[in-house]
């Protein structure tokens, strides 16, 4: 399954959120993602992987670099929820990659008084509905 992703700005960070399975397959429309995601909004970019059903090494590489891009523009990632198959393990080259619990603690990690506000929101073609 092609992986399927939303992108949320908020006030002060942005949300990446991630459906399906990060393989080989899927890296470049994940770095895709990114891209879009660097264009648009500020602050960090908390990656959602709460609905990922898993990683592939390859995929696990991918979101290094993605780390490593948004780095050189001043946006840190950070990991929500990772699936439960494995932790992913940095290489050398990897900057500091925060992983927290689930989606509402890495927001209120970043919370400045209540509830970030939502700005704007593209998705995939694709993007389950959830209710």
């Amino acid at each position: 399954m092609t992986i399927q992703w939303r992108y949320t700005t908020h006030d002060h960070m942005g949300i990446l959120s991630l459906v399906g399975r990060l393989d080989r397959e899927d890296t470049s429309r994940f770095g895709g993602a990114v891209a879009w995601a660097l264009a648009r909004g500020r602050g960090p970019v908390i990656l959602d992987l709460t609905a990922l059903e898993g990683w592939t090494p390859a995929g696990q590489a991918a979101i290094d670099e993605a780390a490593r891009q948004l780095a050189t523009h001043g946006r840190p990632l950070e990991l929500a929820a990772i699936p439960a198959d494995g932790s992913l393990v940095p290489d050398d080259t990897c900057p500091p990659l925060p992983v927290h619990h689930d989606l509402k603690s890495a927001v209120a990690a970043h919370s400045t008084a209540g509830a970030p506000g939502v700005r704007q929101q593209w998705c995939t073609a694709s993007w389950p509905t959830m209710s």
